[in-house]
């Protein structure tokens, strides 16, 4: 951003140290997830006790691992990317099609997954929702959260992104 756009560029730095902290909180998640693993698979194969948690905690932690994760690593341009065509483009084409893409299809999209999410968050946490399947029943709403924090946490990020990119189109900046 130039000197021009001090607002939009406190925009951005704001939107994306709230990104950088919260990916740098999910990571962590790491530890409890393997540990869950370690645990039951020593329990089972090393004194023949199965848990009855540690399968259910593992896949819980892992989609919340991997949703909280993902505004992190779209700020990191991390996410699959066709780069046939675009590796080749200049800093400015890349910054049209990627606000023309956030505009017309990541935007809306992430509006409909917060929308949903929130709903199926909500019906969760109205019933005190458990997983049935699991011996130990877990409540699962706090799980269903990450739905529609994932999709505000996206927007937030889908939204520095297309400043950054408006800020290459307007003034030819450099990605």
């Amino acid at each position: 951003m130039t000197n021009a756009e001090p607002g939009a560029n406190r925009v951005t730095r704001a939107l994306d140290a709230i990104t950088r902290t919260i990916g740098r909180a999910t990571a962590w998640l790491i530890i409890p997830m393997v540990g869950s693993l370690v645990y039951e698979v020593a329990a089972r194969y090393l004194f023949d006790a199965p848990t009855i948690w540690a399968y259910d905690m593992t896949y819980m932690l892992y989609g919340t691992f991997f949703m909280l994760g993902s505004a992190w690593t779209l700020q990191r341009g991390g996410h699959i990317r066709t780069d046939t065509f675009y590796a080749e483009w200049t800093p400015r084409r890349k910054a049209l099609v990627d606000a023309a893409c956030y505009v017309l299809f990541f935007l809306p999209a992430m509006l409909v997954f917060l929308k949903l999410g929130a709903e199926y968050f909500w019906k969760s946490f109205g019933q005190n929702e458990r997983i049935v399947t699991s011996p130990w029943l877990p409540i699962v709403w706090p799980f269903k959260f990450v739905m529609p924090l994932t999709a505000v946490l996206l927007l937030m990020q889908g939204i520095s992104e297309l400043i950054k990119d408006l800020g290459v189109i307007l003034h030819r900046e450099a990605a």
